[in-house]
């Protein structure tokens, strides 16, 4: 019953994981491969935290 108010944990993670994604690839389109590589490696360690915390859940 109460779980329709329960919030879903990954929720704000996933969002700040596509704003990382869309921050690299537009340095990816400025030409700025070093940010984009690190911008991306930041998004993949938000997506390991995603899938982690899922894993858990289950």
């Amino acid at each position: 019953m109460f779980s329709l108010f329960k919030q879903d944990p990954t929720k704000k993670l996933r969002e700040k994981y596509n704003a990382k994604l869309e921050r690299a690839m537009q340095a990816q389109r400025n030409g700025d491969i070093s940010s984009y590589s690190f911008i991306h490696a930041e998004a993949e360690d938000i997506w390991r935290e995603i899938e982690r915390i899922e894993s858990s859940a289950k």
